[in-house]
């Protein structure tokens, strides 16, 4: 949990909403018991004159709202940020104006309404299905906050590997197939994603825990009890700037397409028995520090690069 905060804490644009005071006039007090307590985080780690702070009062609005995350036992990084970032969302969303159509999904949180959580997170991804048999295309849209990317090796390999295989068309076929309308009947497809809006912080989760079958599971962190359970010490290496995702990016999308790494969580242990710590780079002197709980260490460029990453957050190059 303190891995994750810390990185949220360290994006400029989020720190900059929260220390401007917007987000008290956007708050929803009937449900923002957990925001509020994580804007008074906020401004104690930046406004605040202790060398640390303790985010014991956030758990603990955070943990009755949410009783997954209220034991004292290690939970996965990922849940514990998608669940956050919801939670945010909740508490300061206005009403959508659009209007959709009757036979629209509801594939994005905006949907629902905005937030400074779909304005700085949510992307949006687009499937593009075609039938094999009848050539029909069709586009499945889908909303997203966190990307998850498989690891294609087991020793060494680049975030860009780890785009490609995501970016990859696949073949849907067997116990896959796809409904086709025109058809009219379960048919054979390609399919292949391409990201039609970036978000302004874009987060990559990287998909460290199997089994030895190449199933993934689901929540890393919660017990699961298979002999065949491990986690993939792949090394990742990943750019600390110009991180370009033009090559997935739709020709309709205008968005700036170049990232700079700003925090990274690591992962250190198994599933059952590990320990998070962050890496993240000060906004004002453009120096990393390491933070493991209490423990605050400043750390030359060379070392964010680790073995041990499992979340890495960039930030758009044109803010």
């Amino acid at each position: 949990m303190n891995a994750v905060l810390q990185c949220l804490c360290s994006l400029t644009p989020l720190v900059q909403y929260f220390l401007s005071g917007k987000w008290n006039t956007a708050l929803h007090e009937e449900i923002g018991e957990s925001a509020t307590a994580f804007g008074c985080l906020m401004s104690d780690m930046w406004l605040g004159e202790f060398d640390y702070v303790s985010p014991e009062a956030f758990h603990s609005v955070f943990g009755k709202r949410y009783p997954a995350f209220s034991k004292r036992t290690q939970h996965d990084a990922q849940e514990f940020l998608i669940c956050v970032l919801d939670d945010l969302h909740e508490a300061f969303k206005e009403p959508s104006q659009e209007r959709q159509s009757p036979g629209a999904r509801a594939s994005t949180r905006s949907s629902s309404g905005t937030s400074i959580i779909t304005q700085l997170f949510e992307g949006q991804l687009n499937h593009g299905i075609r039938c094999l048999t009848c050539k029909a295309h069709t586009d499945r849209p889908e909303s997203f906050t966190v990307l998850s990317l498989p690891i294609p090796s087991t020793r060494v390999c680049s975030l860009q590997d780890c785009l490609e295989c995501f970016f990859q068309p696949d073949t849907l076929t067997l116990n896959n197939q796809i409904h086709c309308y025109w058809c009219g009947s379960n048919q054979d497809a390609t399919v292949k994603a391409s990201i039609t809006k970036a978000p302004q912080i874009i987060i990559f989760h990287l998909k460290r825990y199997s089994l030895s079958g190449g199933r993934i599971l689901p929540v890393p962190g919660f017990a699961w009890q298979d002999k065949n359970r491990r986690k993939l010490s792949t090394t990742v290496c990943y750019p600390f700037s110009d991180l370009d995702l033009s090559p997935y990016i739709s020709t309709s999308c205008r968005s700036t397409t170049e990232y700079s790494l700003c925090a990274v969580v690591n992962h250190a242990g198994d599933l059952d028995y590990g320990h998070y710590t962050a890496f993240c780079k000060h906004s004002v002197t453009k120096h990393w520090y390491s933070f493991d709980d209490a423990q605050v260490t400043k750390i030359p460029d060379s070392a964010v690069q680790a073995d041990t990453a499992y979340l890495l957050f960039y930030t758009s190059q044109g803010y």
